[in-house]
């Protein structure tokens, strides 16, 4: 498995995982046109074609970038796909931010973020690179 920059030509598979996750990160294509979208694949078959498993869309901050949304095909969940993608934000960014609901908590808890409840079953997390990486 892979985790690349998206390009324009990813927007369809982008907006079909994150909608099967029932997730809006807002503006995906403009996203898209400033590199701040993630997607991980895997190259399968006689012809090697891609295929986009995973997807995570940044909003850039003043310090970071904060975590718009992430997700990930049905089938091909639990396999660390989501993982690697935030990781490989967090090395991009130096600095992430994420608000999410109690039932996604142990993903971004085993990613390092420190969490703090918002109210109502959200929460917000705050991870940043090691220095020494």
């Amino acid at each position: 498995m892979h985790v690349r920059i998206a390009g324009p030509d990813d927007a369809l598979e982008v907006r079909r995982i994150l909608d099967a996750a029932m997730l809006e990160p807002g503006d995906v294509e403009t996203r898209l046109d400033v590199r701040d979208v993630l997607v991980a694949g895997d190259r399968r078959g006689a012809d090697s074609t891609e295929r986009i498993l995973g997807a995570l869309v940044l909003e850039p901050r003043e310090r970071g970038a904060h975590v718009a949304a992430v997700g990930v095909r049905r089938r091909h969940r639990g396999r660390g796909i989501g993982r690697r993608l935030v990781e490989r934000a967090l090395e991009r960014e130096r600095r992430l931010t994420a608000r999410f609901d109690d039932g996604v908590r142990p993903f971004y808890e085993a990613l390092g973020f420190a969490i703090e409840p918002i109210g109502e079953g959200r929460h917000r997390g705050v991870a940043v690179a090691n220095r020494g990486e």
